[in-house]
C-alpha cells in the first residue's frame, strides 16, 4: 500500500478525519461537506488520512488544505507492490487460527454485534506483519487454505471453486494492510470517519489501538451503496447455470461482498462512540445494520446561507427553461434518466434546455456512454449540453429547476444549495429527498412543497413534473418560497457546526479507554 503523495507530519491532532475515496481528490458531495467542516474550525488541528484504490484513479487534488490541516497522509488499498513469490507452505498456529475462526462466526451472528469487536481487539495484533495470523498466512498458510476451502463446501452455492477463492483473496488482502496502516496513523483525540467501509474498519483499528473515542458520520448508508455498485458490476461472474438463475436473487459472489461490507460495518458501529446520520430514516436503517440506537443520532447538513442566498438577487425576471443536474456524471447519478427526461420534456417545450454540470473523470465510459445517448437522440449539444465541473454560483441565477435522477443519495447538499439560491427542485425519492421537498411533520411541512418528488428511473414522470414547474402558473412560485424557507430555517450551516463542535468537545473530554484482555 504505497504512498502517492505525502504532506504535513505532525505528532498529534486534535481529530483525525478518515476519508475513502473523497476529500481532497473528489469534489462535491461528502467532500464538500468535508472542506466545509475544516473551513468552520480553524481553531481545531486536523489530521487527515485519504483511502483510495490505486493513484492512477485519481487526478490533482480539487481541494487545497487549511493550514490547520497538521498531518496529511494518504494510502491506496490496491496498489500493493507484489511481493517475492513465498515458495513455503505456512503449517499456522491451530490455537490462532480457532480465534480468527471464532471471530467469523461471530459476524453470522445477529444477535451479538458487539461479539465481533471484543474478537477483533483479540486477533488485532496477530495480525501484524512477522505474528501468526498475517497476511503471509493469510496468503500462503496451509490452516488459511483448508479454512477457504471448509467455507467454499459449507457456505458457498457457486459451482466455480477456483472464482470462490479468488474472490475470497481479493476482498480480505486490503484488511491486512489496513492493520499495518493503522500502526502509522498518528495518535488524536478523536478518530473521525465519515463512512464505515475501509475507512470505518481503519476506524475501528485505531479506537482499539488508542482507546480514544470513534465518531461516525454517515452520509449515504456505505453497505447500500455498495450493493448497488455489486448489483451494477460487470466483473463479478455469475457462475450459474441457466435453469438455476433466478433474476429476484443476486449470484453468490455479489452477496459474499455484500456480507462482506455488512461486516466490516458492523465493526465500525461497534467501535464507534457515537454514530451521525443526516435524517431519521437512516438513523433507523443504521440500528437494522447494528448500530446500538442509544448512540445515534441525527445531525442534519446544512449550508453556507449568505453565500447562497446572495445569488437570488442575479436571477432574471421570467424563470429561465433551464434544468439542470449537479453532481458527478457516475452511475448512481442514472444520468440517463435525466437525459430521457429533458428529451421527453423538449418534445412537448422545445425551448426547455438540460445542463449536465459535474465531473466526467470518475467514470469516464460511462461518461461517454451518457454521451452517446444523448447524441443518439439527437439533442446532445442541442438540448443537452454536458458542463464539465463548474463554479455552481455561476449558474444557480441562469437555471430554472436543479433535477436529480439519483438511484442512491443521503441529503444532498446541491438540494439545499439550490433552495439557497431561489430554485426549486424534481428528485427521486432516495434518501432524505422527499424530506427536503415536501418537509416532515408539523410546521417544516406546513411550508409546502419546494417541487416534486419522482420514482427512480422514470423519465417520464421526470419530464411531467419539470413541464408542470416550469410552466403551470404560480406553481414554480410557491415552490420557490417554500425552497428558501425551508433551508433559512432548518438548514443554515451554523446549527450544524454548533453541533459538530459540542459533540467534539464532548469526545476530547472522554477518559482514554483501557480494553480488557481475553
Amino acid at each position: 500500500m504505497k504512498n502517492k503523495r505525502r504532506l504535513r507530519k505532525a505528532e498529534t491532532a486534535e481529530v483525525c478525519l478518515l476519508l475513502e475515496g473523497t476529500y481532497p481528490y473528489v469534489s462535491g458531495g461528502v467532500s464538500a461537506w468535508v472542506s466545509h467542516l475544516l473551513n468552520a474550525y480553524p481553531d481545531v488541528s486536523f489530521a487527515l488520512v485519504f483511502m483510495g484504490s490505486s493513484p492512477q484513479d485519481y487526478g490533482d487534488p480539487v481541494y487545497r488544505l487549511p493550514d490547520h490541516v497538521v498531518y496529511y497522509e494518504e494510502f491506496f488499498i490496491h496498489d500493493v507492490v507484489p511481493k517475492q513469490a513465498v515458495r513455503k507452505i505456512r503449517q499456522g498456529n491451530p490455537r490462532d487460527f480457532d480465534k480468527m475462526e471464532h471471530f467469523h462466526q461471530a459476524l453470522r451472528d445477529p444477535l451479538h454485534p458487539d461479539l465481533s469487536g471484543h474478537l477483533l481487539r483479540q486477533i488485532l495484533p496477530l495480525m501484524e506483519r512477522g505474528k501468526s495470523l498475517d497476511d503471509t498466512q493469510f496468503l500462503y498458510g496451509k490452516m488459511s487454505w483448508d479454512m477457504i476451502t471448509e467455507y467454499y463446501e459449507r457456505y458457498s452455492t457457486d459451482p466455480s471453486f477456483t472464482d470462490y477463492f479468488w474472490t475470497v483473496r481479493m476482498m480480505h488482502k486490503p484488511i491486512w494492510e489496513i492493520v499495518n496502516v493503522s500502526r502509522q496513523i498518528i495518535p488524536a483525540q478523536v478518530y473521525h470517519t465519515v463512512s464505515t467501509g475501509y475507512a470505518g474498519f481503519l476506524g475501528a483499528l485505531l479506537h482499539y489501538r488508542t482507546g480514544r473515542p470513534l465518531l461516525l458520520s454517515e452520509h449515504g448508508i456505505y453497505t447500500k451503496e455498495r450493493k448497488i455498485d455489486l448489483l451494477q458490476s460487470t466483473w463479478l461472474r455469475d457462475n450459474r447455470r441457466f435453469l438455476e438463475e433466478d433474476s429476484a436473487q443476486v449470484g453468490y459472489l455479489q452477496d459474499l461482498w455484500v456480507r462482506f461490507f455488512e461486516s466490516i460495518g458492523q465493526m465500525c458501529y461497534s467501535a464507534s462512540t457515537s454514530i451521525i446520520s443526516l435524517f431519521e430514516q437512516n438513523r433507523r436503517r443504521q440500528i437494522d445494520d447494528g448500530a446500538s440506537a442509544e448512540r445515534t443520532r441525527v445531525i442534519p447538513n446544512g449550508i453556507d446561507l449568505q453565500r447562497f442566498s446572495a445569488l437570488r438577487a442575479q436571477r432574471p425576471e421570467s424563470v429561465p427553461l433551464v434544468v439542470a443536474l449537479i453532481g458527478r456524471v457516475v452511475p448512481i447519478k442514472d444520468i440517463r434518466t435525466f437525459i430521457r427526461a429533458i428529451f421527453i420534456a423538449t418534445r412537448r417545450v422545445p425551448e426547455l434546455q438540460g445542463w449536465i454540470i459535474g465531473g466526467e473523470g470518475e467514470d469516464p465510459e460511462y461518461a461517454q456512454e451518457c454521451r452517446s445517448f444523448a447524441s443518439s437522440l439527437g439533442i446532445l449539444e442541442v438540448q443537452c449540453h454536458f458542463l464539465g465541473h463548474q463554479q455552481v454560483d455561476l449558474y444557480y441565477p441562469r437555471i430554472g429547476l436543479l433535477a436529480l435522477s439519483s438511484i442512491s443519495e443521503g441529503q444532498p447538499l446541491v438540494v439545499l444549495e439550490a433552495y439557497a439560491a431561489g430554485v426549486p427542485v424534481v428528485v427521486t425519492d432516495v434518501g432524505a429527498c422527499r424530506e427536503l421537498v415536501e418537509g416532515s411533520a408539523g410546521e417544516d411541512g406546513a411550508l409546502g412543497k419546494a417541487g416534486a418528488v419522482v420514482p427512480i428511473a422514470d423519465p417520464e414522470a421526470m419530464a411531467q413534473a419539470m413541464i408542470d414547474l416550469l410552466t403551470l402558473p404560480g406553481v414554480w412560485q410557491k415552490a420557490q418560497a417554500a425552497a428558501v424557507a425551508r433551508v433559512t430555517r432548518y438548514y443554515d450551516a451554523r446549527i450544524m457546526e454548533d453541533h459538530y463542535r459540542q459533540l467534539y468537545a464532548t469526545l476530547w473530554q472522554k477518559p482514554t479507554e483501557v480494553f480488557a484482555e481475553g
